[in-house]
């Protein structure tokens, strides 16, 4: 087959040559914006890739075009061509009929439009974050803290309308009242914020003094949040409309709280399970008896089994945290660990030795098992 000095229509796009009509479009779709001859105003290189990009496209978009070219190549089009097509369309028509024209949308996302709420009304406020650090009992039970921030908010001299006494508020000549002007770079129309109202659609006479026209000022803010029982680390509380006051009656931003827990002497947290660790005596582990475990709502009595080892682990159920929903709580996990004497006088010593001397490999069933298996270690 004759090279015609053209890319593979598949290495153009990215794709593999199972690609299907969906991986074919959004590869175009990419490709096409990204060398587009508007975005890159000037630059040879670019046009002749978003040149090449549209004939592939139109080539593997095409059932009969694609099985031609996957079994001829590129010497299946053009004059003379084997498939017996001639040339390709236009790469602007191509691009128009894929995007729908070119006008909003996917291209303020590229040019300079878009934006949260509504367009062409004032602007909303941001959204603000209060980092609020409480500690593990009022994340156990639940609490009610009062907390205190600066924003800015709704102007109350002129309530947030941005005017003064007396004056009124008129359209803006420049976006007759959308809030948005349409700028036109070759064939889009794209539309973006009005810069003269800054998207409010109006302007004001006389601006209200202590708002400098804004609508709003900053102020000192004091709120209640109900913290509920069982919320965890990282937890955000969303308080609607707690947050900065919009432009010149713009809706309010929201407030997020987000709870940061202080780490406990005694209780790990993992989930809405508890753990925590409670040395007990050599004498109880061997004995047996009964020890006081602590638990978020006191103390609770349990019975260690005689021969317990270190490491061994009791689950309080219920005894953990409560699930925030309200419904049920999570499990306390007790680890043991049993404590050896490190300061003995001599008559404790001489009684452990007493006893030492009358033990045997049976009293140690776990290092008799270990010895018997290592034996090839110890020859």
């Amino acid at each position: 087959m004759a090279s015609t000095g053209k890319r593979d229509c598949y290495e153009v796009l990215g794709i593999s040559r199972n690609a299907t009509p969906d991986e074919i479009k959004k590869a175009y779709r990419k490709l096409a914006l990204q060398y587009h001859p508007d975005k890159n105003r000037g630059e040879s290189a670019s046009e002749e890739k978003f040149k090449e990009v549209s004939e592939a496209y139109e080539i593997l978009r095409d059932p009969e075009k694609r099985a031609a070219f996957d079994r001829y190549g590129h010497n299946a089009f053009g004059p003379g061509s084997r498939g017996g097509w001639g040339g390709f369309h236009n790469p602007e028509d191509i691009f128009r009929e894929v995007f729908g024209g070119g006008i909003g949308g996917i291209f303020e996302e590229f040019f300079g439009g878009g934006g949260r709420g509504d367009p062409s009304g004032p602007a909303p406020g941001s959204d603000l974050r209060y980092n609020l650090q409480i500690t593990f009992e009022e994340a156990y039970f639940g609490a009610e803290k009062e907390i205190t921030f600066h924003k800015l908010d709704v102007c109350r001299s002129c309530a947030g309308s941005g005017s003064a006494k007396g004056s009124s508020t008129k359209t803006c000549p420049t976006c007759r009242g959308a809030g948005q002007v349409t700028a036109t770079r070759g064939f889009f129309a794209i539309r973006q914020t009005c810069p003269a109202c800054r998207g409010s659609g109006t302007f004001i006479e006389r601006p209200c003094l202590d708002c400098r026209g804004e609508g709003r000022v900053e102020t000192k803010t004091t709120i209640k949040v109900r913290i509920p029982p069982g919320v965890d680390d990282g937890t955000r509380l969303r308080s609607s409309g707690g947050g900065e006051g919009g432009m010149r009656g713009g809706p309010a931003g929201d407030l997020y709280v987000v709870i940061h827990i202080k780490p406990h002497e005694i209780f790990a947290r993992e989930g809405d399970d508890l753990f925590c660790e409670v040395p007990i005596t050599f004498t109880m582990a061997a004995l047996g008896g009964e020890m006081d475990t602590p638990t978020p709502t006191g103390k609770e009595r349990k019975k260690i089994p005689a021969g317990s080892q270190s490491g061994t682990l009791f689950r309080l159920k219920g005894k953990g945290m409560p699930h925030v929903s309200g419904r049920g709580s999570g499990d306390l996990i007790v680890k043991i660990t049993v404590e050896v004497p490190t300061r003995m006088n001599s008559e404790q010593k001489k009684k452990l030795q007493e006893f030492a001397e009358v033990c045997d490999e049976n009293t140690t069933p776990l290092r008799k098992s270990f010895l018997e298996r290592a034996k090839e270690f110890f020859k």
